[in-house]
């Protein structure tokens, strides 16, 4: 049988967890999946309808899996790494992951990175309207859509409110988790200092903590498109310099190459007033318990400007 992880990065979503997982992987004593999003704590009892736009798609071409010798398959590959883990952001905001990873991973470390859930949420706004799936282009319109969305079945990515609930979230682990075993950080953080905050998640991972990432490159920026003819050109995988450039770069290169050009295309607008002070109002009474329970202030998130 093969190892299964000791750690999992469990979220949240838009904190920067694909970054994170590109980051941990150069690590020679780290192993993670070529799949950075499993899913399966979350999707093995209950799978998302997926009848938003391109849900299902991108579920297909995400990788995850539903079945638990699927996912036991995904770590065939690791010898012996002192950290195997995986990341899937959905998994803090699922009801069914904390009771599932207990069963199957009682001992397992879980990594939650957190950000403010007002720019959490328009975030994500702005990755769905990037990948063409968001059909409103005005966010307070796409918020008052959300319990629309959420009872017709879309997945999890269009609960833009639903998911910025840390403090409700953080209270299903700990039902099942000893606190020791949470290791709770802020985007803020990682954003500052992406060298300084990995080698810290590698100490907390037990491997040599003294190993500099290289972290130059941001993945999944998250913005409008300035030109959505050259977003779609970059997105199609059968362009005409995709498929010459498969003859004559590594594929490292050819992805790097291809993030700098999808970030390069990306510009990301304001977030109107009056739906940030919307926000916070919503979050206030749970951003108020949070900091209680990570011991940090989180005074900044209810700022309306």
């Amino acid at each position: 049988m093969p190892r299964l992880p000791n750690f999992l990065i469990v979220g949240t979503a838009k904190a920067g967890t694909t970054s994170l997982y590109r980051y941990l992987r150069q690590h020679p004593d780290v192993f993670m999946p070529a799949v950075k999003e499993p899913r399966f704590f979350a999707y093995a009892e209950e799978p998302p309808a997926m009848k938003g736009p391109g849900d299902a798609r991108t579920n297909r071409t995400s990788g995850a899996v539903y079945t638990f010798e699927d996912y036991c398959a995904l770590f065939e590959e690791a010898t012996d790494e002192r950290a195997v883990g995986e990341a899937s952001p959905n998994y803090l905001y699922s009801e069914s992951a904390p009771r599932l990873i207990r069963e199957h991973l009682p001992g397992v470390r879980l990594i939650v990175v957190l950000r403010n859930p007002v720019e959490r949420a328009y975030s994500h706004f702005l990755h769905l309207v990037r990948s063409g799936r968001e059909p409103l282009r005005d966010f307070g319109a796409a918020l008052d859509a959300e319990d629309e969305r959420v009872a017709r079945g879309w997945e999890w990515s269009w609960h833009y409110t639903r998911m910025g609930f840390y403090h409700a979230q953080l209270a299903r682990y700990l039902e099942h988790f000893d606190r020791e075993q949470l290791t709770i950080r802020l985007f803020e953080d990682f954003k500052a200092d992406p060298v300084a905050f990995t080698q810290d998640i590698f100490r907390v991972l037990g491997v040599d903590d003294a190993f500099a990432p290289d972290t130059s490159l941001r993945y999944e920026k998250t913005g409008v498109p300035r030109s959505d003819r050259f977003q779609r050109f970059l997105h199609n995988p059968d362009n005409v310099l995709r498929r010459l450039s498969r003859y004559i770069l590594s594929e490292p290169v050819r992805e790097r190459i291809l993030t700098v050009m999808k970030n390069v295309n990306l510009s990301k607008p304001p977030l109107a007033p009056e739906v940030r002070a919307r926000l916070v109002d919503a979050f206030r009474d749970d951003v108020l318990r949070l900091q209680d329970l990570i011991d940090r202030d989180l005074s900044a998130w209810l700022e309306r400007e």
